[in-house]
C-alpha cells in the first residue's frame, strides 16, 4: 500500500503554502508572553466599519478562469453579518452544496469532542497521553499532554512510516518507531499523529467509536446531515460530490481520485459540504458546542512554543493579515481536494472554500485570491 510519506509531504505543503492554514501566512503574529495557565487568549482586530458588505465582484473574480490545468473547479461560500454569497466554477463542482473530502478540517471536529470531554470532567488539557493511554508512547518519552496534541506542540515524530492499510493504532505505532521525538511544548510542528492519538483518546475515554462520538455530540445536535466520518473501509463519497482529479506522473493525464481511502480518520478523513461546515463553525464560534471555559481554550494559544505558525488548544490557526485583520480556522488537503473554513472571531465574515487541484503546481495563488476577496485584504502578486 502507499506510504504516508508522500501524503504527509502534501499536508506539510498545504500547511505551509497550499491551504489557508498557512496560505494566509502573509503576516502571522507569534505568540505573546503569558502568565500562569496554558497560554494566552488574544484580542482580535476585526474588519473596519468601512469594510462592511461583501465584495461580490471580487468573489466572482476569485473563481474566474476555472477550470485550468492546475485546478479543475472550486466553490466559495460566504456567510456572516456582512452578507451571504455562494459561487462555483468548473466541471468538477456540480453544485454549491456538493460533498467534498475536508482533509484536516476534520481536526476541529476532533478537538471539539475532546474539549467537550474536558468540560464534562472526563479529562483535562494537562492530562498526559501516558496517563490516558498507558503503553501507547514508548517508555522514556517525555510526558505529552492533551493540550500539546491539540496545539501541535507534542514534539512527536512526523508520520512517515505508516501506510494507508493500517488501523489508527497501527499507524501511530509505526510512526513512533521512526526517528526520535523532541521535547514537547517548545515548538509548533504541524503533525497528523497528534490527532490520530486524540481520536484514540476519545475512544479510550468514552468507550465508543470516534465516529459515533462526533455524530452524537456534533452532527446530530447541529443537524449536519451531509457530514460524516467514513468507516475505514468506505472509500465512497455521496452524490452530488466534487470530483478530485490529479495528474498521473509522466503521462500528464488526469486520474479521478474521488473514491479514495479515508485513512486520515480523526485527523483528516471526514466528508462534508459547504453549508454544513458553515453551520458547524458558526455554532462553534458562538459557543453553542462548548461552555465558557472550553470556549476560551478553543482560541487560546500556547505561551511558550516557538514557530511562525501556531495553533490554539482547539486546533485553530490564528492568522493576521498585514492590515491587522485576524481570522481563525483550519484548512485541509487530501489528493484532489483542498478546502478550508476561516472566519473573523465575531463572525462578521465566514469563508468556506473547496478547490480540486490537479497537483501540477501548488494551489497557493488560487487560495490567496479567494482569501483576499473574502476578507477584503490585498494579496501578493502571486495571487494574481
Amino acid at each position: 500500500m502507499a506510504n504516508l510519506r508522500e501524503h504527509k509531504r502534501r499536508w506539510r505543503t498545504a500547511a505551509a503554502a497550499g491551504a489557508v492554514a498557512a496560505v494566509l501566512v502573509v503576516g502571522t503574529v507569534p505568540a505573546m508572553a503569558a502568565g500562569p495557565g496554558h497560554g494566552v487568549a488574544r484580542g482580535d482586530r476585526g474588519l473596519d466599519e468601512s469594510d462592511r458588505g461583501l465584495d461580490k465582484e471580487a468573489l466572482r473574480a476569485a473563481l474566474a478562469g476555472l477550470p485550468d490545468e492546475n485546478v479543475t473547479g472550486g466553490l466559495i461560500r460566504m456567510s456572516g453579518t456582512d452578507g451571504r454569497w455562494a459561487g462555483t466554477a468548473g466541471p468538477s463542482v456540480p453544485a454549491a452544496d456538493a460533498h467534498f473530502r475536508i482533509g484536516s478540517v476534520t481536526k476541529i471536529f476532533t478537538s471539539t469532542v475532546l474539549l467537550q470531554l474536558a468540560a464534562e470532567g472526563r479529562l483535562t488539557l494537562d492530562d498526559t497521553v501516558q496517563e490516558l493511554m498507558p503503553g501507547l508512547l514508548p517508555a522514556g518519552y517525555y510526558p505529552v499532554t492533551v493540550g500539546q496534541l491539540l496545539s501541535h506542540t507534542s514534539g512527536l515524530q512526523i508520520m512517515t512510516c505508516a501506510t494507508e492499510d493500517m488501523s489508527p493504532r497501527e499507524a501511530v505505532d509505526a510512526s513512533l518507531a521512526c526517528g526520535e521525538p523532541t521535547e514537547p511544548g517548545k515548538a509548533t510542528r504541524y503533525n497528523g499523529i497528534n490527532y490520530f492519538i486524540a481520536g484514540l483518546i476519545i475512544e479510550q475515554v468514552t468507550g465508543h467509536a470516534y465516529g459515533s462520538e462526533v455524530r452524537t455530540r456534533i452532527l446530530e445536535p447541529l443537524r449536519l446531515r451531509d457530514t460524516y466520518v467514513p468507516a475505514l473501509d468506505d472509500r465512497s463519497i455521496p452524490a452530488p460530490y466534487t470530483r478530485g482529479l490529479v495528474v498521473v506522473p509522466d503521462s500528464g493525464e488526469l486520474k479521478d481520485v474521488s473514491v479514495q481511502n479515508p485513512y486520515g480518520w480523526a485527523e483528516g478523513g471526514m466528508i462534508s459540504n459547504a453549508p454544513d461546515l458553515a453551520r458547524f463553525f458558526t455554532a462553534l464560534y458562538r459557543g453553542r458546542l462548548l461552555p465558557p471555559a472550553q470556549q476560551k481554550d478553543l482560541f487560546r494559544l500556547p505561551a511558550a512554543a516557538s514557530g511562525d505558525t501556531q495553533f490554539s488548544y482547539g486546533g485553530l490557526q490564528r492568522t493576521e493579515f498585514p492590515d491587522g485583520t485576524v481570522v481563525w480556522g483550519k484548512s485541509g488537503h487530501v489528493p484532489g481536494y483542498t478546502s478550508g473554513a476561516f472566519a473573523t472571531r465575531d463572525l462578521r465574515r465566514l469563508l468556506v472554500y473547496s478547490l480540486n487541484p490537479t497537483d501540477r503546481t501548488p494551489e497557493l495563488p488560487y487560495v490567496l485570491r479567494i482569501a483576499g476577496a473574502a476578507f477584503d485584504v490585498p494579496m501578493p502578486a502571486t495571487a494574481g
